[in-house]
């Protein structure tokens, strides 16, 4: 499985973003996806994560009530809606694809994309 995130860029506080994570390769809209973030200094971290038909959804609590995680199973695409963005939110986010485990850790990650940098400014 190929993963390619795009979206990332430079916001200011309270903005929005939406991310994508295009897969390609063999029955990628049957993972499991996740989004994780590193940002600059920091380990890297688990955002949001989506089971392969959209019924069972995870976030992290830093995340929760702002951002949202969707995905379209018909384009092989994994989205990450963020609003209401903070200075906090800047990092790195990668999009992932489960093979087995906890959707909130990153060894259940098979496949990784190349991560999209978002920068948020005060």
């Amino acid at each position: 499985v190929q993963l390619q995130a795009s979206g990332g860029g430079l916001v200011q506080a309270g903005g929005s973003l939406r991310l994508s994570c295009a897969a390609s390769g063999r029955t990628s809209s049957s993972f499991g996806m996740g989004w994780f973030r590193q940002a600059p200094g920091k380990e890297r971290e688990f955002v949001a994560a989506i089971n392969w038909s959209g019924s069972s959804i995870y976030y992290a609590d830093s995340v929760n009530g702002r951002f949202t995680i969707s995905r379209d199973n018909g384009k092989n695409t994994v989205y990450l809606q963020m609003n209401s963005l903070k200075p906090g939110d800047t990092a790195v986010y990668y999009c992932a694809a489960v093979g087995s485990g906890s959707y909130y850790y990153e060894s259940s990650y098979d496949y990784w994309g190349q991560g999209t940098l978002v920068t948020v400014s005060s």
